[in-house]
């Protein structure tokens, strides 16, 4: 079968362009840089995606919401650290038609500053805590970097859910959950990925500290998919975010906060894809099997009948399925479907209808077995088991062979993936590091791993291991 101008393996970001373009997941062709539109095929995936985020926001007890676009600057400005982080990304808005705005507003670039000065509204006793929502919009961040699909874009397809507790305790359970809610989502996108506490000079700009959720791509970079933030009560002061207690006293909430993005896709492209095109796990690809009528002259409504009751079948047993009917060889069928990265393909002609089988093609590993057709149903759903766990397996088996733990400079030098290196707790060594690794501080292991080493670049004692990587 036709592969891709690009290989995956010799030039990953240019097979990843292409991938995007062939398999109509999006055009970027949009006059404002960076705002691409969402083809039919990709916006199917992503509102898969956006299932199983709610799913886990309804098993998790957290409501719903839907904010406003726009935030006013005074709102904006009360928490200094906040605009300080993101003041450089806004998008602002002055006029309304032909009025200047008495105060300016600006696009949300994340909705701390939209949310909180209604949470104040909302919370009065503890009674109304923890108040835990979410809600799926759309950001706005203005990127100065190359802009790549789903990958770095500017606006930005977006999933926040904001928590508020009594006190720090509760806040921290939160922050257990959100670790739970991701490890239960990726591993259904087959994405193993690293938990990370990033330094104090790269967290969430008003956080308390910032958990990253990184998977390393198939380029040797990592992609941040999403962040976990504990703010303590650095929102609620600015926003009076406060509470009665029982004891009648008035207190502070603490909050919390769950983000990931479109980059979800970039990395399901990435990671899961190869040089026919996508490969998608069955849990969130649009069509999960295709049929592919082999017409025979004589045979044609023989074949098709059965294509069709066979749909039905599959249709009926919540399988995502789509009978090709077009008049263009099955061989150009098959390359449309394999570049699409639907996981089974059936195939159905002539002797398959009388010996009552089915041809499966797996999309993965391009395996094809006959199976009874009274049976398919319950074999269909174990290969779309099978497939999740071989590709997760895969997945897992690349990250943890570019998971390097060395204790020199040296050492990493000329490795690709994600290196870990002793680390004395200052920015300057950490920087240093970066600067001759030409890469980027990804943070600390979230679990408590002994280091008894020296840092590498002053000698001293190390608190913990540091991890480096060239990042998107």
């Amino acid at each position: 079968m036709p592969e891709t101008k690009y290989k995956k393996t010799e030039d990953f970001n240019e097979w990843y362009n292409e991938i995007v373009e062939l398999a109509d997941l999006c055009d970027k062709r949009y006059p404002i840089k960076g705002m691409n539109v969402w083809r039919p095929y990709g916006w199917k995936l992503m509102s898969h995606v956006d299932k199983l985020t709610r799913d886990e926001m309804i098993k998790t007890d957290h409501q719903e919401v839907y904010f406003p676009l726009l935030i006013p600057e005074s709102s904006f400005k009360k928490e200094e650290e906040h605009i300080e982080g993101f003041g450089s990304e806004v998008y602002w808005v002055t006029h309304a038609g032909l009025n200047k705005l008495e105060e300016r507003w600006l696009l949300r670039p994340t909705s701390e500053t939209a949310m909180y000065p209604m949470f104040s509204l909302w919370i009065r006793s503890h009674t109304d805590l923890p108040l835990k929502t979410y809600q799926i919009v759309n950001t706005f961040r203005y990127e100065t970097k190359q802009t790549r699909a789903f990958i770095r874009v500017r606006e930005i397809h977006f999933f926040e859910a904001h928590t508020c507790h009594v006190d720090f305790k509760d806040a921290e359970k939160q922050i257990k959950e959100d670790k739970d809610i991701a490890g239960r989502l990726f591993q259904k996108l087959c994405l193993p990925f690293i938990l990370s506490k990033r330094p104090d000079w790269d967290k969430f700009a008003g956080a308390f500290y910032t958990i990253s959720i990184d998977v390393l791509m198939p380029s040797g970079r990592t992609l941040q998919l999403g962040s976990i933030h504990q703010y303590r009560d650095n929102f609620a002061k600015p926003y009076e975010i406060s509470y009665e207690a029982e004891d009648g006293k008035h207190k502070n909430c603490h909050q919390t906060t769950y983000g990931m993005s479109e980059r979800i896709l970039g990395a399901l492209i990435g990671v899961h894809g190869d040089n026919k095109g996508l490969v998608m796990p069955p849990e969130v690809a649009p069509t999960q099997v295709v049929i592919i009528p082999i017409i025979f002259k004589g045979k044609e409504k023989t074949v098709l009948d059965s294509c069709d009751t066979l749909y039905e079948k599959l249709k009926n047993n919540g399988i995502r399925v789509h009978v090709d009917k077009r008049d263009i060889t099955p061989g150009n069928k098959y390359y449309d479907w394999e570049l699409k990265g639907v996981p089974l393909r059936i195939e159905i002609g002539p002797r398959d209808v009388e010996k009552k089988e089915i041809v499966l093609v797996r999309r993965d590993i391009s395996e094809k077995k006959s199976v009874s057709l009274k049976s398919c149903v319950k074999i269909i759903k174990e290969e779309f088991r099978s497939i999740s766990e071989d590709l997760y397996k895969n997945a897992e088996k690349f990250l943890k062979e570019n998971m390097h733990r060395v204790k020199t400079v040296e050492e990493a030098k000329g490795l690709k993936g994600i290196i870990e290196l002793p680390w004395c707790g200052k920015e300057d060594c950490a920087m240093e590091i970066e600067n001759i690794l030409e890469g980027n501080t990804l943070g600390e292991p979230i679990e408590h791993v002994e280091c008894k080493n020296v840092c590498p670049v002053c000698g001293k004692p190390s608190k913990t291991w540091m991890r480096y990587a060239k990042t998107y």
